[in-house]
């Protein structure tokens, strides 16, 4: 199980001419691997994460996931391919005010129909237990802290059991205490369930958890 960036490329085109966003960025990781991304804004570290997550596509280079190339599906199947392989994880947690915490979790399954609902929400039960909240499965996201919605978006993430998991600031909306807490859970599931993971960040501190790190300067990726 692995990931391969091959020559990645972004472009988008202005009024002024080509703007080069990324700039034939390559990678591989495997089953069970983790990169904390840093760069600062506008350098291309949320582009690269949307074309990893199959959000938007690149302009010349690949990706393969388990090798499979999911820009080469039909649209129709790279939905179903970004359900079932790929987990977000957000800045903003993204819950539904009507939902409860269980409810939350469960909500990536409902377009699945190859999950069996007793066994997933088994699982979600599961992993909310190991996120500390299995006494608060009734509970709203109004009833929550800020550090607690975010890791019911982390089990949410994790409920289908994806090959990538992807964070895009996960810990930006939190205190430092909070923050830490949940970039070493994120981590800890991620080692549980042998993801692969992708953290894009501007926390340092978040980033030094993290044994690979890289660094996005104007559109290129490096490791630091």
């Amino acid at each position: 199980m692995s990931l391969v960036v091959s020559d990645v490329s972004k472009e988008y085109p202005t009024r002024s001419g080509t703007l080069s966003v990324l700039r034939g960025v390559n990678m591989t990781l495997e089953r069970g691997e983790s990169v904390a991304v840093m760069g600062p804004s506008g350098s291309g570290k949320s582009t690269l994460l949307h074309i990893l997550g199959t959000l938007d596509r690149p302009t010349a280079g690949k990706i393969a996931l388990n090798g499979t190339d999911p820009f080469a599906l039909p649209e129709a199947e790279l939905a179903a391919f970004r359900n079932a392989r790929i987990g977000f994880v957000f800045q903003d947690h993204h819950l539904l005010p009507q939902c409860s915490v269980l409810e939350n979790v469960l909500i990536p399954t409902l377009v699945n129909r190859r999950t069996h609902e007793e066994e997933t929400e088994a699982y979600a039960r599961k992993l909310l237990d190991r996120v500390g909240l299995g006494t608060r499965l009734d509970h709203r996201p109004a009833e929550l802290s800020g550090g607690e919605r975010q890791r019911v978006a982390v089990a949410r993430a994790l409920v289908l059991k994806p090959t990538l998991l992807l964070a895009d600031e996960p810990t930006g909306n939190l205190d430092r205490t909070n923050a830490h807490a949940v970039g070493e859970l994120l981590l800890e599931l991620h080692k549980q369930e042998q993801t692969v993971l992708v953290v894009v960040t501007h926390s340092a501190e978040l980033a030094k958890l993290f044994p690979k790190r890289f660094e996005m300067t104007d559109g290129t990726l490096q490791s630091i």
